[in-house]
């Protein structure tokens, strides 16, 4: 019954989490720039991180000993990767976002090694190169996107889970400094918010809520309630089954992401795009941690 939980759950957040990216499509349909939608997943972030801490009986911890850890997580983590990953889903399909998002480990592996977090693997480093691979495939071949012309935007894209590399080995560097993941989280999305209101206005970016609300201003909260509720599954699997198993959320976002792009938003895809994801998953498959 035990096991028969924890994978229903690692199939349930990834299904969370992979729906994430078509809604973020849905929110930026309309012209909503990224500090704008920003500021509001920030807010639903911060009051759901900070009523299930309460709900826990642990506290807010936000301390100057902790700022260093919370900036650090706000830049790496939300305001830098967002901006990317906003930017470039105003631009091309869901199901490419979702595929892109793969690369998160394939980044990761790379800078741990040069910070002496890891040993070099040769396996890893296949990892590593068939997920360069899959990235050519979305760039290179004419058939791989609607509009040839859209490829920098995957580049841009893929500025993101590099970003998102970049937080894991932050956060290995700095040390859990008596911080659980849900308090990081809560402190961290504060500092995002604040980053994020004064760039919202300065930009000219700011989404006023008081106005009639349809499809993309309904996506601003649910992308943010998705992606809270699929971040505290994930602490919540970790503990109960390990790092090792919960990672492998990572095929189901992007199978998930997919899917839901096809179905509800009546994306269609290449061979190539296809094959991408294939390399994509297998460098995944190749790199993610190993049991010790």
């Amino acid at each position: 019954m035990k096991t028969l939980l924890n994978y229903g759950t690692l199939v349930f957040m990834g299904l969370v989490w992979g729906a994430v990216f078509p809604i973020t499509k849905i929110a930026v349909s309309t012209g909503y720039k990224p500090f704008g939608i920003m500021v509001w997943q920030m807010v639903i972030g911060v009051a759901l991180s900070a009523a299930f801490l309460l709900v826990r009986g642990k506290r807010l911890n936000f301390t100057r000993k902790n700022l260093p850890v919370y900036i650090g997580v706000a830049l790496l983590g939300t305001v830098l990767p967002n901006f990317f990953s906003y930017t470039a889903s105003a631009e091309l399909p869901a199901g490419i976002i979702s595929i892109l998002i793969a690369l998160v480990p394939l980044f990761s592996m790379p800078i741990a090694l040069l910070m002496g977090f890891e040993r070099f693997n040769w396996l890893r480093l296949l990892g590593a190169l068939s997920g360069a691979m899959a990235l050519v495939l979305l760039i290179g071949p004419e058939a791989s996107l609607p509009d040839p012309t859209k490829y920098v935007f995957v580049l841009l894209m893929a500025v993101a889970p590099l970003l998102y590399g970049m937080e894991g080995n932050f956060l290995t560097y700095m040390g859990e400094r008596g911080l659980d993941a849900t308090q990081t989280l809560f402190g961290a999305t504060i500092v995002a918010l604040i980053f994020a209101v004064p760039l919202a206005l300065g930009l000219g970016q700011w989404i006023d809520p008081i106005k009639p609300w349809d499809a993309p201003e309904w996506a601003i909260p649910a992308g943010a309630t998705l992606n809270i509720t699929a971040y505290i599954l994930y602490v919540w699997l970790i503990h109960r089954a390990g790092p090792v198993f919960s990672s492998q959320v990572a095929y189901l976002v992007t199978g998930w992401g997919v899917l839901i792009s096809m179905v509800f938003l009546g994306e269609t895809y290449s061979k190539w795009v296809w094959l991408a994801m294939g390399l994509m998953l297998l460098g995944v498959a190749l790199v993610r941690p190993r049991k010790t």
